[in-house]
């Protein structure tokens, strides 16, 4: 599945600092998470899209 996180978060101004902290989670796991070197489950997916003002589609794609 390929995201478009990072693009998302910039759009919004946002560091990934910034973004771990309103999801309460570190910052290299946002970074694994954009570079797509981790996977994430349905639950969290929707906290992410809902943390960059977005649906999990607009975020998340299929490959």
């Amino acid at each position: 599945m390929t995201n478009r996180m990072k693009e998302r978060r910039e759009e919004l101004g946002l560091t990934q600092k910034q973004l771990a902290e309103k999801l309460k989670m570190s910052e290299a796991y946002i970074n694994k998470i954009e570079n797509e070197t981790r996977n994430i489950n349905v639950v969290l997916a929707i906290r992410i899209a809902k943390a960059l003002e977005a649906t999990v589609e607009e975020i998340f794609l299929p490959n």
